[in-house]
């Protein structure tokens, strides 16, 4: 299950756009391959990320409990 979503920078300006909720985000490399899958309240794990420079490039899928995010993560490490 990647996200079917196109990525986005991993930049400060990407960052202030995620949604203050709960989801499911990957990070990327320069050329889109995903280093890692993570969930937790959107925003946030985006800007800890962004600090400790995890990826070049972002895309997430805000969800509608904890829960949710769990499951859908579980399944795409699962993937990979």
């Amino acid at each position: 299950m990647p996200l079917r979503k196109a990525w986005e920078p991993l930049e400060r300006a990407t960052v202030g756009r995620a949604p203050d909720r709960y989801g499911v985000y990957e990070l990327g490399d320069a050329e889109g391959n995903v280093l890692a899958v993570d969930h937790g309240p959107l925003r946030d794990s985006l800007k800890e990320a962004l600090a400790y420079g995890d990826g070049d490039r972002v895309r997430w899928r805000a969800t509608q409990n904890p829960e949710e995010a769990e499951r859908l993560v579980a399944e795409h490490r699962d993937r990979l």
